[in-house]
């Protein structure tokens, strides 16, 4: 819970100083805080692993900067960069955690309602509403995709256990038909190799079938 609560504030920070930042003269910089911000995010893919926290939290800090900015600067709520605002908080959603889409929709909504002015007619406040509905759809997906990464990772860990422990039997059933080699003298000797060959035999096909 502590690192989702650390993650929000973080976006929230981030959405007040994106919203912020049209309205600054930094605005007459934008060429280079653009090209700035692309060097950290291909440093962070260069250095950093795409499954580390830092670097998903670092690509989720840029995008939204960028992509804020972007419909503040065009019109904000009219902007034609608008619908942007939905794949932002789907990728939060798979990015950072499923509740990091509520924080950031509440946030966005909560600004774009005080920044608009007071005459609006209904039909122009439906584009900041339908951030609201639009929420338990990401926050789903993000939910979803968390179960799917466990599914995996609790699967790839059943085979890498079974795999070991085939390992050790076949270890077993080859050190067996090595000693029946190096101790041939009749046909007792030729019953284990055939016996513990079989057996072998049918593990390997087991295993073979449960991969498929």
């Amino acid at each position: 819970m502590k690192k989702e609560l650390i993650h929000a504030v973080i976006l929230i920070i981030t959405i007040i100083l994106a919203f912020i930042y049209p309205k600054t003269s930094l605005v007459n910089f934008e060429l280079q805080i653009s090209a700035f911000l692309i060097i950290i995010l291909y440093l962070t893919k260069k250095f950093l692993s795409q499954t580390n926290p830092s670097s998903r939290l670092i690509e989720s800090v840029i995008f939204t900067f960028i992509i804020i900015s972007i419909i503040e600067g065009t019109g904000g709520v009219k902007s034609a960069f608008f619908f942007l605002t939905y794949f932002l908080i789907f990728s939060l959603a798979l990015l950072l955690e499923p509740i990091i889409s509520v924080t950031t929709s509440l946030t966005l909504i909560i600004f774009y309602l005080l920044n608009s002015p007071s005459n609006q007619s209904f039909s122009q406040f439906l584009p900041i509403i339908s951030l609201a509905f639009i929420t338990p759809f990401a926050l789903f997906l993000g939910q979803e995709h968390i179960k799917n990464q466990k599914l995996k990772l609790k699967n790839q860990k059943i085979k890498e256990d079974t795999f070991l422990f085939l390992t050790l039997i076949i270890k077993n059933y080859l050190k067996t038909i090595k000693e029946a080699v190096e101790n041939f003298v009749g046909d007792h000797q030729l019953e284990i190799i055939k016996k513990s060959a079989s057996r072998l035999e049918k593990l390997v096909d087991k295993y073979e079938k449960s991969l498929g």
